[in-house]
Formats: structure tokens, sequence, C-alpha cells
């Protein structure tokens, strides 16, 4: 029998053991220190564990992070609030439990893309380095070399090695870890401590390399998104990750968003429920009226409207057929067409449906048959209709132009119908990337031969379509300077493609084998260059998105699924914004925008005219729309470009008449760019464009 005091022993050490925290329960706060550190503060918890010193007389919490802040050597802290203590602890394991009496305070080893303190310049053999304190560069180590006495002996070592680019300095176990190129390494920069990292200065002028803001931290993992429409001009993006901000599961029935204001820098978050739909991995398409249809995916039968007007979402009519990862594409008569979307529901092909707004139903469309477009993965069939390149062409068809090495036509009249219209490529394309940068004109790159597992593509292809269900040319491009699977495609205002991303291996929820360095492609030159690079890299579940002011947002990758064992590292719930060199004249300094001082009217019929006022009259200049995008899993088929050369002139004001083909110009909300001679777009004014 056991006696009271053995049952309460082990009861205490049930009762620890049970305690024990993984995560802050209690509203955890982010305190900025001195010198730029960033730590995590979590009020009525303890760490268990060698405590090193115990400073009295502190009176906050915030005091305490203070002087931890102020140790070079302290990472974790602990303040006592009934008796104003401050205890720095060891660097060794410790407990995280729950307490009434203290307050935790750990450091934040969050990643950068600036240094947070003062950054100095080092040379050596030749080489110029960029030193920024307590900071690490996790990944790409070639080797370490111990007994290195100080930062400048770490800079000289890597500068007489020649295959160091970067290097690591660790003044505690005096260690030197030589880093490659980024360019065949995944290397992340990010606060600790322990470390200083010696950069190699690479040079990259924003006039021809463009330039990345510092990282936006969002509330989720931007897992997809959108442009939301407003007049004159947008000013939001709408971003959602799942059921969680940075998990996903079962149908759950709620979806958490993010708000994020792109001109103020605002955030917020809010938990969609009302709709019963978890909109995880959905299809994503915009009607005329700017209401966005989010279906399937999580929660796969169920549909849900977002209106701009009102910023609410409601319940739309439930998909035929249960789906996820499919594709959905607005027509040219305002419906909204989808096909494929095995991941979710039967584990089965699934022919197109299509919906109509006037009866507010979803119709079967059993000629519109999936089997020409499948794939063959390694996986099997519910990774064999994904992720569709959808492009809505006239009188109601609709060109499947990947990701399978076959291309297809689609009908949505009446029973819906399918018509081969050749090959693209000896390869399939699961997961590349595509754009139509002029009408009939679709631009594709990338992707792999299969959904996960595989070496990526470098290949590139310019379709050409124009009359429905007729066979389409395919003309071989130039190859992208990296192999990408998982990246992101946008259509920038002067008709170049902008790509982010991806990796030369395709694997889910990792950062191996990532991309940093994006791409521009001229199909008017059939030329690349490759531009600066980003700080984090951008894979699955990553989005890239075109704002109003002709740059573009990049976020996101990661989101694991419940209970899942994922690198949390490659969890991104962060962005940055891309200035395209556009936005630079020749010297590095900030090109002059034109203004649009006025539009006649917002709303135009397809076909129609309407007068646009600059504040000054140029030569020159060039008039295109971009339909906003949506986007998720390196799907937009939202986003176009119509450039619009029907213009006359008198003084400042310009009169545009528009194409008169819903099949070009697909009924919905775009963006009016007026572009300079260089090429430098005005801030975009929102256009309806209707039937």
């Amino acid at each position: 029998m056991i006696d009271l005091a053995t049952a309460l022993l082990i009861t205490a050490a049930f009762l620890r053991t049970t305690l024990a925290l993984d995560a802050c329960p209690n509203g955890e706060k982010i305190y900025t220190g001195a010198s730029g550190m960033s730590y995590k503060l979590c009020p009525n918890s303890d760490f268990l564990g060698e405590t090193v010193q115990i400073r009295g007389n502190v009176n906050s919490l915030e005091e305490c992070a203070a002087m931890c802040d102020g140790d070079k050597n302290c990472y974790r802290g602990v303040y006592d609030h009934d008796y104003r203590y401050c205890h720095i602890k060891a660097q060794g394991a410790m407990r995280w439990e729950p307490s009434q009496q203290f307050d935790v305070i750990q450091q934040n080893f969050k990643d950068i893309a600036r240094c947070p303190g003062q950054e100095t310049s080092y040379s050596s053999n030749g080489k110029n380095y960029k030193i920024c304190r307590s900071s690490d560069l996790r990944g790409g180590t070639l080797q370490i070399q111990w007994n290195v006495n100080s930062l400048n002996d770490c800079a000289d070592r890597c500068a007489r090695d020649g295959a160091c680019v970067h290097a690591l300095w660790d003044a505690t176990y005096k260690a030197c870890h030589f880093k490659g190129s980024q360019e065949t390494n995944t290397i992340i920069w990010s606060l600790n401590k322990q470390f200083d990292t010696i950069r190699l200065d690479l040079k990259f002028p924003r006039a021809t390399k463009g330039e990345w803001s510092d990282l936006v931290w969002l509330p989720l993992i931007p897992v997809a998104g959108y442009v939301v429409p407003e007049f004159p001009s947008s000013s939001r993006l709408l971003v959602f990750s799942a059921y969680k901000p940075f998990e996903f599961s079962g149908p759950m029935k709620q979806t958490v968003f993010g708000d994020y204001n792109f001109n103020t820098g605002q955030t917020s978050l809010r938990t969609i429920a009302n709709t019963q739909h978890d909109m995880f991995c959905p299809g994503i398409s915009s009607l005329q009226d700017g209401r966005i249809l989010i279906q399937g995916g999580s929660d796969a039968s169920v549909t849900s409207f977002y209106n701009p007007s009102t910023n609410e979402f409601t319940r739309g009519p439930d998909l035929g057929k249960a789906r996820g990862y499919q594709s959905s594409v607005t027509t040219s008569d305002n419906k909204i067409f989808t096909i494929g979307g095995a991941w979710s529901g039967a584990r089965e092909g699934k022919d197109g449906e299509v919906y109509d707004p006037k009866s507010n139903t979803w119709m079967p469309l059993p000629g519109a048959k999936v089997g020409p477009m499948l794939t063959q993965d390694n996986a099997g069939i519910w990774k064999e209709d994904n992720h569709a390149w959808l492009f809505a062409w006239r009188n109601g068809s609709v060109f499947q132009a990947g990701p399978s090495k076959a291309q297809n036509w689609y009908g949505t009249a009446g029973q819906g119908s399918q018509v081969g219209a050749g090959i693209r490529d000896d390869n399939h394309a699961m997961c590349g990337i595509f754009a139509m940068y002029e009408p009939g004109k679709i631009f594709s790159s990338g992707g792999s031969t299969s959904y996960s597992d595989v070496a990526s593509l470098t290949r590139a292809h310019i379709t050409t379509i124009d009359k429905p269900y007729q066979p389409a040319k395919v003309e071989r491009m130039p190859d992208m300077a990296f192999p990408r699977g998982y990246a992101n495609a946008v259509v920038l205002p002067d008709g170049t493609v902008f790509i982010t991303g991806g990796q030369r291996w395709v694997k889910g929820f990792q950062d191996t084998d990532s991309v940093v360095y994006p791409e521009l492609f001229n199909p008017y030159t059939k030329q690349w260059r490759t531009l600066a690079p980003e700080a984090i890299p951008r894979n699955y579940h990553s989005i890239s998105i075109l704002l109003a002011d002709g740059r573009v947002f990049s976020g996101g990758g990661g989101l694991c699924w419940t209970g899942g064992d994922c690198d949390p590292h490659a969890d991104h719930p962060n962005g940055q914004i891309f200035s395209p060199p556009y936005l630079f004249n020749s010297d590095g300094s900030v090109a002059t925008r034109p203004v649009i001082s006025s539009v006649s009217a917002r709303s135009i019929k397809v076909g129609g005219s309407f007068t646009i006022n600059l504040s000054v009259s140029a030569l020159n200049l060039k008039f295109v729309l971009v339909r906003m995008g949506s986007v998720t899993h390196s799907v937009n088929t939202d986003q176009r470009r119509i450039p619009l050369t029907n213009v006359s002139r008198s003084g400042p004001n310009y009169t545009v008449s528009l194409p008169n083909d819903s099949g070009v110009l697909i009924p919905g909300m775009y963006y009016l760019f007026v572009s300079s001679a260089n090429g430098t777009p005005s801030l975009a004014r929102t256009m309806q464009i209707m039937l």
C-alpha cells in the first residue's frame, strides 16, 4: 500500500507534468529593447531551472526585460511581481509552468529583413561585409572553425575561403560558421543574441533590381488572399489561413482572416463563423459586382460570399461536388466555372460545374470532363486534378493551359463540353505559375511533374489563344534561372511577369531548397532578369498579389496540420512589399508617377468609354486595366492585363474606349493604371467593368 506522503509526491509530480506549458496562455506581449532585440513576455508563468543572477527593486516586467536586453548572455528571465525581483536565467533547459507569482521573459528569435541595431562595415581581402550584432544566419553552413577569438578574425577567415560568402561569429564558443550563397542555400536572417552576422555586401541597385520593404508581420499565415475593391482606390488586402491562424485540420466550420491596410500598415484579425465554412484550400473568383466567391476547401461543399461594400460574409449555395484544391474562374457572362478538387470530398477526379448569380445556383456540367486535364502524380488521383490554370475567353468558354501537359477548352453552356487544344510540353507542371499578360497571351513556367518530392522545372512557355475550341499555339521561352515549384506570378502594369519564391525540390511545409531571388520575365523581349532577393523563403502556402500602387505583396508559407510534425521555422506569418524597378529613376531616386485627378465614371460597360483627367498633361502615356487578383496555392485566375489602345487626348483629358468583348474584358473589378513614358505607373483607380 502507498503511504500518504508517497501519494502526495506522486500527485505533485503528476500535476507538474500536466501543467507544463508549450505556449503562453495569458496574453503574450512583445517587448523591443534598446538594442533592437525582441522579447516575448508571458504573464503568470515561470521558468523552472538555473538562475545566474537576481536583481532587486525592479518595478515592472518591462524593466526586467530591459535588464535582460542589456545582458549579452541573457536569453530568458523571470520577473517576480510579488517581491519585485528580476531573475536572469541560465542558458540550459528550462521547464515552463503556470504561476501566479512570476512573469516570463524569453528572447524572440524572429526573422528579420533589416539589422535591428547599428550596422557597421568591415573589409578584408578585397571584400566588403556588413556586420550586425545579435543576429543569426539560419541554414547554409559549410563548415565551423573553432578557437576564433574575434569577429574580425572570423570575417578574415571567410574572406580567404573561396566558398564562404557570409559568416556567423559565436563569441561564447569562439566559433566561426562559414555560410554559402543564398542562390544555392536556404539562409534566413533572424534575431539571436548568441551570434553576430558577417554578410557580404552584395549590391542590388533598386533602379535595376527593385527594392523590398521591411517585414510586415501578420496575425496569421496568409495562405490565401485578395485585394478588397474600394473606390476611388483600394488600400486593403484580406488574407486568410484556416480554422486557426497557424494550423489547419478537417472541416472546422470557421476561418481566420487578417485585414492588412497596405497604406497605413495597420493589421487586424477576425474569425468568420457565420457561414460555417473552413475556407482553407478553396477556389476563389470575383463577380462583376465586386463580391468574392470562396468555394470548397476543408468544408468542401460550402461556399461563402465576401461583400466589399459591407465587409461581411454570407453563406452561398452548396457546391454540387465537394471540392478542395480546385480552381475556378469568372466567365465572359459573369458566371463562375470550377473544375477539379479531389483533395477534399470524394477522392476522385471531379468534372466541372458552374455558378449562375442570377439564379444563385450551381449547375453540374457533365460534359466538362476532368479526365483530359489530369496529371500523373506520385500520390495518385487526389493530386492529379488540382490547381487548373483557367482563363475565361469568348462566349462563355474557358481555356485550361495547365498544369497538365495537355491543354483543353471547356464550354459552360448546357451540359458543358470539353475539346482538346494541344500539348503544352512533355512534362506536367503541377503548382506551376501562369498569367495572361495581354488578351490571348498566356505566360507559364515552373512547377513539377508531381505535387511533392520531385525536382522542380525551369521551363517556360507562351500559349496564344484566339478562337474558342481551336488548337492553341505554344512557344517555348528561355528557361528561368532557377527551377521553382510552389512559386507565385504577378502580371505588372507594364506587361512583365514578376515571379517570387518556390523550391528547387518541392516538399511542403519545409524551407529546404528555397529560391529567394525573384525573376522578371519580359514577354516582348523574351528575356529574364534576376532581382533583389526576398528575406524570407516563400514556398508552399505562400501568396503574391499586385497592389494598387504598382507594388507587389509577397508573404506566407508553412501552416502545418493540427498535430503535424512540421518544421516550425517554415511558418511565416509575415510578408514583404516589393517595389519594381519601374518605380525608380536610373540614379535610384524615386520616379515621378502620373497622377489621375479624376475619372468620369467608375462603373463602365464593356465597349463603353470614359474620360481620365490627369494633373499634368504628358506624351507617350500608356493606359492599362489589370483585373484585381485573388490567390492561393500558386493560383490566381482573377488577374489579367488589358492594354487600352483606343485613346484620344485633349490637353490633360484622355478619352478611353474599352474593348467591346467580354471574353477579353471579363466583368469585374479592375485597377486603372496610367504609366509614364518610362513605365512608372500611377496610383490605380478602381474601375468596375459591367456587362
